[in-house]
């Protein structure tokens, strides 16, 4: 195997970790590190698809006493089948739509202007979003039967925690992440700030985003690879091993500090990253330097 291969595949893994769960397009990061590195051709494209797996084994790493806990419930705990039951009827409306329109939004959509648009306009989403998180208060609620403490602001409730979700929630969430199919939008980017904006924490917004992207990641690295098994051979093993092994650590080290991030922070300085990025879409596109239509 070419070790400058070897090395355009590290780098591949590196940007998919850093960018899979952050609310700034790990796509339109990898097509336009691809192109710089003359690594976009149709393997490559596989490639950028399979290794968002290694960040979903970070995530599972991250969040293993949860999942673990939630599967040994599950014969007997309400709320863990309430709970498996959301992220399932979360993952369901993108796997339809996706199959519905994935290749219509693949022929059309794939467009430097569209790539950029969405960028500039989910940058100022975000900012919008974040202004809505205005000072809370400790209400009492009843969820699920339950007396909790949750906040309340201009009179809608926020919730917590993920498994203060109802069937609503989930779907309402799946049915928002089902717009990251726009090129440019981000999954994480609007599974987050889609979730916070229809009540949910931003902590729990980001929970239920990285427990979404279980499924959702899984199924089109493997829907990707079963499609396009024919450009595929046994000698492509340690390219794309390199590219899930670095995605996983970079990814594993990414969600880690996001989680200690949002604590203190907003999410505004990655609105003004994307509307940044937008532009550089757009230069690019108009100077030759990424061929972002293919």
């Amino acid at each position: 195997m070419d070790i400058v291969l070897l090395i355009k595949a590290a780098v591949m893994g590196l940007v998919e970790g850093l960018t899979e769960f952050l609310p700034i397009s790990s796509t339109g990061h990898l097509i336009l590190a691809g192109a710089l590195l003359g690594f976009d051709d149709e393997k490559a494209k596989v490639f950028d698809i399979a290794i968002q797996t290694g960040a979903i084994f970070a995530v599972i790493l991250v969040y293993w006493q949860k999942i673990r806990d939630t599967v040994l419930a599950l014969p007997s705990s309400a709320q863990a089948q309430r709970f498996a039951l959301n992220v399932l009827i979360a993952f369901v409306p993108a796997v339809v739509l996706g199959l519905l329109f994935g290749k219509v939004i693949k022929a059309h959509l794939f467009t430097p202007v569209v790539v950029a648009s969405t960028f500039i306009l989910g940058g100022f989403i975000i900012l919008w979003a974040e202004r809505r998180q205005k000072p809370e208060r400790f209400t009492p609620v009843s969820v699920h039967g339950n007396v909790v403490e949750t906040k309340k602001t201009d009179g809608l409730i926020k919730i917590f925690s993920v498994d203060e979700m109802t069937a609503m929630d989930a779907l309402k969430v799946g049915l928002v992440q089902c717009f990251a199919m726009i090129p440019g939008t981000s999954r994480s980017g609007a599974t987050i700030i889609g979730g916070m904006l229809l009540g949910l924490s931003r902590k729990a917004a980001t929970d239920f985003s990285f427990y979404l992207a279980i499924p959702t990641l899984i199924g089109a690295g493997a829907y990707s690879l079963y499609k396009e098994r024919a450009l595929l051979s046994v000698a492509d093993a340690p390219l794309f091993g390199v590219g899930l092994v670095v995605s996983f650590l970079s990814a594993w080290l990414c969600i880690r500090w996001l989680l200690r991030f949002i604590s203190t922070h907003s999410f505004n300085g990655f609105a003004y990253y994307r509307i940044v990025f937008g532009l550089v879409v757009l230069t690019t596109a108009w100077s030759g330097t990424v061929a972002w239509t293919a």
